[in-house]
């Protein structure tokens, strides 16, 4: 008896900025996650590369997927006064431009913005009821949305938005806007100015509150608080944001849907406003990839219907071989400094391993080396990894977060006199845990240990600054040859 192949939904998100694939199989495992840039090398690529496509063609797609819908935002970009792109009215053309007619006439579903956003969210989340909450830069129309979502009587996941704020108003926006005043690259560099915001002062938060009210599609002019610190004004914006996220999240509280939080959207990437959310929810799940990137698998998952099997962020190319722990042991304690690129890569805008460069986190001088290696700022900090069963030891969680695998919140190191390379000038860390889950990180940190007695490395993403992460076996070659670190595989 001739068994069928296996059916795959192909979910899409490109034509704006970090074009992403997902593919989730019948049985809602999924099997790919990937992004543009990681094979085109262009840093926040909008368009599905070519060699992405050849490496989806091993799977039997019979469903494509995509992430918003064209028509909505072209309206929007219109009234916005960007003009309307005629080729790209239609879901298909749109496709046709991305995909070249790689999958032919197979089914198309085209799905909300924001919706794919909380899909993304709830549909791998551990939770059967939850109330979602999506804050961007903009979708169609939405800025900002808050849905009920639980699974029906046949496991369907089903939503029904409570509340939504719409363009120009924008948290997203406005942060991005920020990003750009301060002379860095918008949609891409807000994590910096997250960082930057410990070295200043929040004085300017009533100006800042002034300007959530207009439109900062086109920017802030470059005039704007002409003498003010870049430090003070990262430190306002912060603050700012951080104000707007709370009063979101008490409005998403008050709904009284769910003690449940899933948290979506690129405005969910800010750890450090993130520390607070378990004073308006009990459990909280941010997905690894929050961003548009993630609204591939979202909407891949909304046309699948039911839960979607999340087990780990590792869904992207893979290097093959057995994870090099006793390799990358050797190394950091001869070099200080390692690089890794081994099984699949991380699906998100964080290295968790895979991808990563890692050191011993308790040299004085170790985070101006890794600076200085990625071509950083010298004040930008890095993020612990460490075995989940020491965490409490060495840092304070969060209310509301037990753990925190995907790098998603901020907690104070107990020990910055030992760890300095880890620790922010705050005195906060961006913690990665790692459960006793058998991953390559995970055997490595019990080997080194093991060695040394130090739960936890520093780790940060396997790239420079201003390219993306190493991708497959080549990236790394190059990236040893030309930035002097080993790389192993």
């Amino acid at each position: 008896m001739k068994l069928e192949p296996v059916k795959h939904i192909l979910g899409i998100s490109a034509g704006y900025h970090d074009a992403a694939v997902a593919v989730v199989n019948s049985q809602g495992d999924i099997v790919y996650a990937g992004h543009a840039e990681r094979y085109s090398r262009q840093k926040n690529d909008a368009d599905i590369h070519i060699d992405m496509i050849a490496e989806l063609g091993q799977y039997n797609i019979d469903h494509v997927a995509y992430y918003e819908t064209p028509w909505k935002k072209q309206l929007r970009q219109w009234y916005s006064g960007q003009g309307i792109e005629w080729s790209r009215i239609t879901t298909r053309q749109v496709l046709q431009e991305q995909l070249h007619g790689f999958f032919g006439q197979v089914p198309v579903t085209t799905h909300g913005h924001h919706l794919s956003h909380a899909a993304a969210g709830f549909q791998t989340s551990p939770f059967d009821r939850a109330t979602v909450v999506v804050i961007d830069a903009i979708g169609e129309w939405d800025t900002a949305t808050i849905w009920a979502a639980h699974y029906d009587a046949r496991d369907k996941a089903t939503y029904r938005k409570l509340w939504t704020q719409r363009y120009p108003r924008s948290i997203g926006l406005f942060y991005s806007a920020v990003t750009q005043r301060i002379g860095l690259r918008p949609l891409d560099e807000e994590y910096i100015v997250m960082g930057m915001a410990a070295w200043g002062k929040p004085v300017y938060t009533d100006t800042m509150q002034i300007l959530m009210e207009e439109n900062l599609h086109v920017g802030i002019d470059h005039m704007f608080l002409p003498t003010a610190k870049d430090t003070d004004i990262a430190a306002s914006a912060q603050a700012v944001v951080e104000q707007e996220i709370y009063k979101l999240m008490q409005r998403a509280q008050q709904f009284g849907f769910s003690p449940n939080l899933v948290y979506q959207g690129g405005v969910a990437l800010n750890c450090l406003a993130n520390r607070n959310l378990g004073d308006y929810f009990e459990n909280v799940w941010i997905m690894p990839c929050p961003g548009d990137a993630g609204s591939s698998l979202g909407a891949a998952a909304l046309a699948y219907g039911g839960r979607i099997k999340w087990t780990n962020a590792y869904l992207g190319t893979n290097i093959s071989g057995e994870y090099p722990v006793l390799a990358l042991v050797d190394s950091l304690l001869t070099d200080k400094i390692v690089g890794v690129a081994s099984g699949r890569a991380e699906f998100g805008p964080r290295a968790l391993g895979n991808r990563s460069l890692l050191a011993d986190p308790r040299g004085p001088d170790i985070k101006d080396q890794v600076n200085e290696i990625k071509r950083r700022q010298q004040f930008r900090p890095f993020a612990p990894v460490i075995l989940e069963e020491h965490v409490n030891r060495y840092f304070d969680m969060p209310v509301g977060f037990v753990d925190s695998r995907y790098m998603q919140v901020v907690g104070r190191c107990l020990r910055p006199d030992v760890y300095p390379a880890i620790v922010h000038v705050d005195g906060t860390s961006r913690i990665q845990t790692v459960p006793d889950d058998g991953s390559g990180i995970r055997q490595l940190l019990e080997a080194w240990y093991d060695r040394t007695g130090c739960p936890m490395l520093l780790n940060t993403s396997l790239n420079i600054r201003g390219e993306p992460v190493v991708n497959d076996r080549a990236d790394a070659d190059r990236f040893e040859r030309l930035y002097g670190v080993r790389v192993h595989s």
